[in-house]
């Protein structure tokens, strides 16, 4: 009997090679398995090592790896032991009929698993979006621009207003938001700003009630969804959305000119407040 690192060769009472033949250990190591789980094969004689060493060290042959190694596929697939035996003794026809019915299950089972992964990564897009809705409801909401540049609108705002209570106070708020929300903000938000075009339309200056009117909406709409916007605060915001172009267009796209007449009217408006108090 010769013996390498990995391989213990047995051979015939002629002396010609019989076959390859593993220890326990090798055993474990090639099919990812414990020393403890091929004892209990063996000790409940599922699969038993055929052949001995000189030294008196149980080995397995390949037709015991073959065997062992479909009873570790079938452990992986979440088969019983005792249906494993059963598969392993059934006879042809009744090994078929045995095998389709686990394959019917195990494709089950698969389905089920991809619809948890679905979930999940539903879950994941929600929480990555910080908004409580998927990427695809973004777009139903707001439009594609929106959607596609949401994360990057959002890193840049932590980045500038991150340490602010308003930033604060707004995460607190639409960490809550679920898609009922922010439908019920979008409706808002287009109320506010079809109210800010009708009074562009009108062709009245900015400083026009109307025109007032419609910009202490605009700071309510933010009060009421998102945080507290002092006048002051809110002038900022006015000069932003005519200072920044992504900003500026999201204006033009509901009427050319309505950046500069919002930022215009929500001017006028805090004047208003501070000269009446109101």
């Amino acid at each position: 009997m010769s013996t390498d690192r990995t391989t213990t060769t047995t051979t015939t009472t002629t002396g010609a090679p019989r076959d390859r033949a593993l220890t326990v250990g090798q055993v474990a190591d090639e099919l990812g398995v414990t020393v403890r789980t091929l004892h209990h094969y063996d000790g409940i004689g599922l699969v038993s090592p055929s052949e001995r060493s000189a030294a008196g060290y149980r080995l397995y042959t390949e037709a015991d790896l073959q065997r062992l190694t479909t009873v570790v596929v079938y452990r992986r697939l979440g088969f019983p032991l005792e249906e494993i035996r059963a598969l392993l003794g059934a006879s042809g026809a009744q090994l078929e009929g045995h095998l389709r019915r686990q394959r019917a299950a195990v494709v089950g089972r698969l389905s089920e698993l991809h619809d948890l992964v679905d979930a999940i990564d539903a879950a994941i897009e929600k929480e990555s979006t910080g908004m409580g809705i998927s990427r695809q409801e973004q777009r139903e909401l707001f439009g594609d621009r929106f959607a596609d540049h949401e994360q990057e609108w959002s890193a840049e705002a932590q980045e500038r207003w991150g340490e602010t209570d308003a930033w604060k106070q707004s995460r607190d708020r639409t960490s809550s938001y679920g898609k009922e929300d922010w439908v019920a903000i979008k409706a808002d938000m287009d109320a506010v700003n079809d109210g800010l075009a009708a009074a562009l339309g009108s062709g009245e200056p900015a400083t026009s009630e109307a025109a007032m009117d419609a910009a202490e909406a605009h700071r309510r709409h933010i009060e009421r969804w998102f945080y507290d916007v002092p006048y002051a605060m809110h002038r900022g915001l006015g000069d932003l959305y005519v200072a920044d172009e992504r900003f500026t267009q999201t204006y033009e796209d509901v009427a050319p000119g309505l950046a500069r007449f919002t930022r215009d009217a929500i001017h006028a408006n805090a004047d208003r407040h501070e000269a009446t108090g109101a």
